[in-house]
C-alpha cells in the first residue's frame, strides 16, 4: 500500500487594484491611521470596485493565473473548492460560477463555508479525496469580497477587511511531501460575536433588515480577539506537539492575516521567530479566506523542498484550525 499525500504544487494569488489607504478612511469615518495601526497593524487594503463583480471574478482570476503558470488546461481540473463567506450568491456556489468562468468542463465543485478558516477546511478536504485516490488535481479557492458586507460607517470593522482571492493546486505525492496532519476545531456558541444577522433563513432580506444594517458584518471585537489568540496559539501549539516539531524546525507559520497582535501571540506560542512569520496585514487587511494563500503566493520563491510550514486561521462561528506540511517544490 503506497503512502500517498496531497501536496500543493502551486499557487497564485490576485488582488483589485484599488487601494483603500487609512488616511482614506479617515475621510469616511472618525478614525486616524495611528489607531488603526496600533490595533490592528493594517495600512491599506483592496478593493473590488466596479458593477457587477463578484468575489467568483477574483476567485477566477487567481484560478486561471495559477493554470497558466503550471501549463495546465482547466480540462486537466477534477474538483474545484472554494472557500468564502461572501459567495456571489446563496446558489448556485461559486466554485460552480468560477469552474465556468475558466472552462473547467470536468470539475465538480462545491463552497464551503467556515468564515475565516474556511480555506484551512478546504485544503484538508481537499487532501481526503487526493489521499483516497479519487481525485487527482484540485484547485483550493480562498476568496472573499469583504466590502460586499462591511458597513463603511462602523470604524470597528470598516478598517479591517479586504478582498482578494488565492488558489492551490493540490496533487498526490509519495516523496513525504505535502500535507502531513490537519487539527479543525469548531465551537458554535461563538456565533453570537461574530455574524452577519439579515439574509439567511432565520431573518431573509426585507426592508426592515436592510435598514437595520443587518446585512453587514456584526463583531464584538474584544470577545474575538481573546478567543482567536487563545484558539490560533493552541491548536498551532498542538499540531507541533504531536508531530514532535520545535520552533527550530519551522521554516514558515502562515497565519490567518486577522490582527497582528493575534499573530505575534501565536507565534510568541509556538516559538517562532518573527522572521519566520508571513506577513502582509498591512498591505491587504484580512481578507478572510484569501489571507492565506496570499501569503504562500508572495512568499513562493522563498520556500524550499521540505521546508516545514504551519498554517494557522480563526474565524467566525468560531472555527479555527492548523495545517503541518512539508512544502513539496523548490519554487525560485
Amino acid at each position: 500500500m503506497t503512502n500517498v499525500k496531497a501536496a500543493i504544487t502551486g499557487i497564485h494569488g490576485w488582488v483589485p487594484n484599488y487601494v483603500l489607504t487609512n488616511q482614506e478612511l479617515e475621510s469616511m469615518v472618525d478614525t486616524n491611521d495611528e489607531w488603526i495601526t496600533t490595533r490592528t497593524g493594517i495600512k491599506e487594503r483592496r478593493i473590488l470596485k466596479g458593477e457587477g463583480l463578484g468575489t467568483s471574478d477574483m476567485g477566477a482570476e487567481a484560478a486561471k493565473g495559477l493554470l497558466e503558470k503550471k501549463g495546465l488546461s482547466a480540462e486537466d481540473i477534477d474538483l474545484i473548492i472554494c472557500a468564502t463567506a461572501t459567495p456571489d450568491m446563496l446558489f448556485p456556489s461559486t466554485a460552480c460560477v468560477i469552474a465556468d468562468k475558466i472552462g473547467a468542463q470536468n470539475a465538480f465543485g462545491f463552497d464551503l463555508m467556515a468564515a475565516c478558516s474556511g480555506f484551512l477546511f478546504s485544503v484538508a478536504t481537499a487532501a481526503k479525496y487526493i489521499e483516497s485516490g479519487s481525485h487527482k488535481r484540485i484547485l483550493v479557492i480562498g476568496a472573499d469580497k469583504m466590502s460586499s458586507i462591511v458597513d463603511y460607517e462602523d470604524r470597528q470593522t470598516c478598517i479591517i477587511f479586504g478582498d482578494g482571492a488565492g488558489a492551490v493546486l493540490l496533487e498526490p505525492t509519495e516523496d513525504g511531501m505535502g500535507i502531513q496532519d490537519s487539527i479543525m476545531k469548531s465551537n458554535g456558541e461563538g456565533r453570537h460575536y461574530l455574524h452577519m444577522k439579515g439574509g439567511g433563513s432565520v431573518k431573509p432580506a426585507s426592508h426592515a433588515t436592510v435598514d437595520a444594517k443587518e446585512h453587514f458584518i456584526h463583531q464584538e471585537g474584544q470577545t474575538v480577539f481573546k478567543f482567536a489568540v487563545k484558539g490560533m496559539a493552541d491548536v498551532s501549539a498542538e499540531i507541533m506537539e504531536r508531530n514532535n516539531l520545535t520552533g527550530d524546525d519551522v521554516a514558515w507559520l502562515v497565519p490567518h492575516q486577522a490582527n497582528k497582535r493575534i499573530i505575534d501571540a501565536t507565534a510568541n506560542r509556538m516559538g517562532v521567530g518573527t522572521d519566520k512569520v508571513m506577513l502582509n496585514i498591512q498591505r491587504y487587511g484580512n481578507t478572510t479566506n484569501g489571507t492565506i494563500p496570499l501569503c504562500l503566493w508572495e512568499w513562493e520563491n522563498q520556500l524550499n523542498k521540505g521546508d516545514n510550514i504551519i498554517l494557522a486561521a480563526f474565524g467566525g462561528g468560531f472555527t479555527w484550525g492548523s495545517v503541518y506540511l512539508k512544502w513539496a517544490y523548490d519554487s525560485k
